[in-house]
């Protein structure tokens, strides 16, 4: 977790009955409130740990419709118009720059899957274009790397993960939304074969409507009610610049890099081009889901077994409303840092823009992923408990999409008109 997330003060009273309970307090469940309690519906969200406190926070802020799946992009069209309103809807300042991302080419075949992705999206009228390498030069000066060129969408841009949630949630609570952190829910309750209910470590609250938001937790949530969600587990390693001189406002992702400005003047920076991948017991669960997906990434992930394995283990699977759950052992989820990959990540940020050969790092974190066999997340009703709905399974890509994705999931809620069509984000076709 970043040291520098702003916390939000919330009530400790339970109430002991709300119109919709949203379990998870990251930016979808807090997006999802903001726009349920502007809607004049009672709305109660809990979070086990404190807002924000695991991926909402630990991401790059990117909030990008290039490289999207050409079914995902209408989803995070929709974010960029709630991103550029969004100072002005809860009064204060988020971080939000539409500053413009760029993924580079060092090879013909990087430059063919830009291109590639480019002509599928061609009916969605994107200001993406691709780059030649002397326009890569123009953009982000003073670079010493030898690329084909790039692919880039000047209406791409960012926020900052350590303060957008919070602002958000704090707009939320003055609206009427009544948001308990430390407070696990444990199970659901149900009354003629649908949801009435959520059991907490607190106590129990009456509700119509569930919304489960829970991140990488989902899918141990919801196996204890019989549900099987495809979820596995990725961990990304950050490190964080002190204020320095660098290339471009442009945030920039190279085949093993990625950098962008932070608000305070520094440099978000990961090693784009691997991520680490814990084994766990659900790999031999739901893994034969991912054959295709791990075939087309082994170079990317650095599978690992050990610590995480056993830790992950010993959390229970099935427990009772009476019983202690893995979400309240585990409050804040804090992964090991990966210092050796945020280290090959500066080395080669290093050889391509030598700016940064100067550059001090402030502070590094890790976060976990939760990710679907096809990378796109799932918000819809489960039909097998009525009256429960979730939105989870971002694969790293929430926090670009989380305004949509949480108005998108109290659309599907509560009934209404969904702001885009839903399609493609249905739990049936796992």
């Amino acid at each position: 977790m970043t040291k520098t997330l702003v916390k939000v003060n919330t009530t400790d009273e339970l109430p002991t009955s709300t119109s919709v309970v949203i379990i998870g307090g990251g930016i979808v469940g807090i997006s999802a409130a903001l726009t349920l309690a502007e809607r004049n519906i009672p709305v109660v969200l809990l979070e086990k740990g404190h807002i924000a406190g695991e991926q909402s926070s630990r991401n790059l802020g990117w909030i990008r419709k290039t490289s999207r799946h050409h079914a995902d992009v209408p989803l995070a069209a929709a974010a960029d118009k709630l991103w550029s309103a969004m100072p002005q809807r809860i009064g204060a300042d988020v971080g939000y720059q539409q500053a413009g991302i760029m993924f580079l080419g060092k090879t013909d075949a990087q430059m063919a899957m830009h291109e590639s992705w480019l002509k599928s999206v061609e009916s969605l009228d994107l200001d993406s274009r691709l780059l030649s390498a002397a326009e890569v030069s123009k953009l982000v000066p003073h670079g010493t790397g030898q690329w084909k060129g790039g692919i880039y969408t000047p209406s791409d841009g960012r926020a900052e993960p350590d303060v957008a949630t919070t602002m958000m949630a704090q707009a939320a609570i003055q609206q009427g939304a009544k948001i308990v952190q430390n407070c696990a829910v444990r199970t659901l309750t149900t009354q003629a074969g649908k949801v009435s209910g959520v059991v907490t470590d607190q106590g129990e609250i009456r509700c119509d409507q569930v919304l489960l938001c829970g991140g990488a937790w989902s899918r141990r949530f919801l196996g204890n009610l019989g549900v099987s969600l495809p979820t596995l587990p990725l961990i990304c390693s950050v490190l964080r610049t002190k204020p320095m001189e660098g290339p471009t406002d442009i945030a920039v992702g190279g085949p093993d890099f990625s950098f962008r400005k932070h608000r305070d003047g520094g440099y978000i920076i990961t090693q784009r081009g691997k991520l680490d991948a814990p084994l766990t017991l659900d790999h031999l669960k739901v893994g034969l889901k991912f054959a295709d997906q791990l075939k087309a990434s082994r170079d990317f992930l650095k599978v690992g077994f050990g610590k995480f394995f056993f830790e992950d283990l010993s959390l229970p699977r099935h427990w009772r409303g009476d019983q202690k759950t893995p979400f309240e052992r585990i409050r804040v989820r804090d992964p090991d840092v990966n210092h050796g990959l945020n280290q090959d990540a500066m080395n080669n940020l290093i050889n391509a823009w030598p700016a940064f050969e100067n550059a001090e790092i402030e502070e590094s974190w890790a976060g976990l992923i939760d990710v679907t066999p096809d990378s796109t997340p799932v918000i819809d009703r489960i039909q097998t408990i009525p009256g429960l709905t979730i939105a989870t399974g971002f694969s790293g890509h929430g926090f670009g999409t989380g305004p949509a994705a949480g108005q998108l999931a109290a659309d599907i809620v509560t009934s209404e008109k969904p702001m885009i069509d839903p399609a493609p984000y249905r739990f049936d076709r796992f």
